[in-house]
C-alpha cells in the first residue's frame, strides 16, 4: 500500500509541474485546491484502514500542507511569475518528503492478521515489575532491575487458565511472537511476555521510559555469531546472558504466582491456575527455557523455538564443549529452522556432543520439527510485521543468512498449531501429542 500511494503521489505531483508547464503558469490555486483534497481523501482512506504509526506521519505532513494551502485561498495573493523550473524542483521536493513520511508504511506494511483457532475473546495487559532483590547491572545508577511485562489472557471465559511464559530472543521484543500469544489465550491460558531490558531491542516500563538494547550486548551477541571468540569465551559470555535471562524469568514466575494469592491483585492474576506452567522461548530465550525446565520443579513443559540449549553446556574441555548427561526430566518440544537444522547437520566431529541430540536421543518425552523454507527469524511474526527489517537482520549474521522460500502464514499456522497440542497434551493434560519431523 506504501508504495501505490508513493506512485500515486509522484503521479499528482507530475500532472501538476506537466499542466503548469504547458499553461505557462504557477497554479496556485488548483494545486492548493489538490493539496486540501489530498489530505481529505487520504484521512478518509486510513479511518477505512485503520489508523496506526505508519498513517499517522504521512497524514500529519499532508494536513500540514493541507493547512497552507488552505490559508493561500483565503490570502488570495496574485501569483508570483511562472518559473518552469522553480515548479519542477518544488514537484520533487513534495514527492520526497511524502516518500520519507512513507517510510513506516514501507518498514511497517498493512498485513492481515494470523487467524486463531479458538473462541475465546483476548484480552491484554502491561505491567512494569521491580526486582528488589537485584541491581540494575547495565548502568551505574543503583537502580534496581526493571522488568516489563505483557499478558494476553481469555477476557469472556471463566475459571482459571495455564500460565505460559514467553523469552524473546536477543534484540526481540515482548510482542516478536503475538500470533502464537493471541492463538493460546483464544483456547483457554493466559501468556505472559517478558522484555529483557538492555537485551530487548527496545522496551518501554509504566512510566514511559524507553530502554534500547545494550551496545556492549549487541556486539558481544554479533561476534559470537559471526565466531571472533573461541569455544571458551563464547561459552562465558553465554552463560553471561543466560543467568540474566533465567533470573528475570525466574522473578517473572515468583512474582506471578505471589499476585495469584493475592485476592487485591489486579484481575488476571486471578485467571492463573499457578500449577500448570509452561515455558516457550526463541533463541536464547529458548535456551533460557530449558534451563530453567531443569532448574524449576513448577514446570509442565518446555517449548524451544530455534535455540542453541546453552543451558545444557557445563564447561568447555580442550576445545570442546561438556554437555550435561542426565536426563531431561520434563517433556521438551523443539521446532527448528532450515538455519539451526543446516547448523547441526554440519557438526561432523564424533567427540562434539549436541545437546539437542542428546536430549531427544535420551529424553523419554523429547520431540523434535523441522520447518522446511524457513530461517531463524521466521519462528517469529517478524516477516509479517516488517518483511524488511527481518530481510536485514536476518543478512547481519553469518549464521543467520538462510533464505526464507516458505509462505510466513503457513508457517505461523503450523508452528502456532503445535505450540497448541503440545501444551494441550502436556500442562493442561488433554490427549497425547504427536507431531511429523518435518513439515
Amino acid at each position: 500500500m506504501g508504495m501505490v500511494l508513493l506512485i500515486l503521489a509522484g503521479v499528482i505531483e507530475v500532472g501538476l509541474a506537466v499542466y503548469s508547464i504547458k499553461t505557462k503558469s504557477n497554479q496556485k490555486r488548483l494545486r492548493n485546491w489538490v493539496r486540501i483534497g489530498s489530505f481529505v481523501v487520504f484521512a478518509v482512506f486510513v479511518t477505512i484502514m485503520k489508523w496506526s504509526l505508519r498513517w499517522e506521519i504521512p497524514a500529519a505532513v499532508l494536513f500540514l500542507f493541507g493547512i497552507i494551502a488552505f490559508i493561500s485561498l483565503l490570502r488570495n495573493k496574485e501569483e508570483k511569475k511562472y518559473r518552469p523550473v522553480g515548479n519542477l524542483f518544488k514537484a520533487v521536493g513534495v514527492w520526497a518528503l511524502i516518500a520519507v513520511a512513507l517510510l513506516p508504511a514501507f518498514i511497517f506494511p498493512q498485513h492481515k492478521a494470523v487467524a486463531v483457532s479458538g473462541s475465546l475473546k483476548i484480552g491484554t495487559k502491561l505491567f512494569t515489575l521491580t526486582d528488589e532483590n537485584r541491581v540494575e547491572s547495565f548502568t551505574d545508577s543503583g537502580e534496581n532491575r526493571k522488568v516489563n511485562i505483557e499478558f494476553w489472557y481469555p477476557q469472556n471465559g471463566s475459571g482459571k487458565y495455564p500460565l505460559i511464559v514467553f523469552s524473546h530472543g536477543a534484540f526481540g521484543i515482548k510482542t516478536s511472537n503475538t500470533s502464537t500469544f493471541e492463538n493460546l489465550a483464544s483456547n483457554g491460558y493466559v501468556v505472559v511476555s517478558i522484555d529483557h531490558p538492555y537485551h530487548s531491542l527496545y522496551t518501554k516500563d509504566a512510566d514511559g521510559h524507553m530502554t534500547l538494547a545494550n551496545q556492549s550486548f549487541t556486539k558481544e551477541i554479533q561476534d559470537v555469531n559471526n565466531g571472533v571468540y573461541d569455544e571458551e569465551k563464547s561459552y562465558e559470555l553465554g552463560q553471561k546472558w543466560l543467568k540474566l535471562r533465567t533470573d528475570d524469568i525466574n522473578f517473572v514466575i515468583d512474582s506471578i504466582k505471589q499476585q495469584a494469592g493475592d485476592q487485591a491483585a489486579d484481575k488476571v492474576y486471578q485467571l492463573i491456575d499457578t500449577d500448570k506452567i509452561g515455558l516457550i522461548g526463541h533463541s536464547l530465550g529458548g535456551a533460557a527455557a530449558a534451563k530453567l525446565g531443569r532448574d524449576r520443579n513448577d514446570i509442565a513443559a518446555v517449548i524451544n523455538l530455534d535455540a542453541d540449549l546453552l543451558g545444557e553446556e557445563l564447561g568447555v574441555k580442550d576445545g570442546k564443549p561438556v554437555i550435561n548427561k542426565e536426563i531431561y526430566p520434563i517433556p521438551l518440544f523443539s521446532i527448528y529452522t532450515d538455519t539451526m537444522k543446516s547448523l547441526m547437520d554440519s557438526v561432523t566431529d564424533p567427540d562434539v556432543v549436541l545437546p539437542q541430540k542428546y536430549i531427544s536421543d535420551t529424553a523419554p518425552d523429547a520431540y523434535e520439527v523441522h520447518i522446511k523454507g524457513t530461517n531463524h527469524l521466521s519462528l517469529t511474526d517478524l516477516p509479517i510485521v516488517s518483511p524488511f527489517l527481518a530481510n536485514m537482520i536476518n543478512g547481519t549474521s553469518e549464521k543467520g543468512n538462510t533464505e526464507q522460500t516458505a509462505d510466513q502464514y503457513k508457517v505461523l499456522r503450523t508452528m502456532n498449531g503445535l505450540v497448541l497440542k503440545f501444551f494441550n497434551s502436556y500442562v493442561k493434560g488433554e490427549g497425547s501429542f504427536e507431531a511429523a519431523e518435518t513439515y
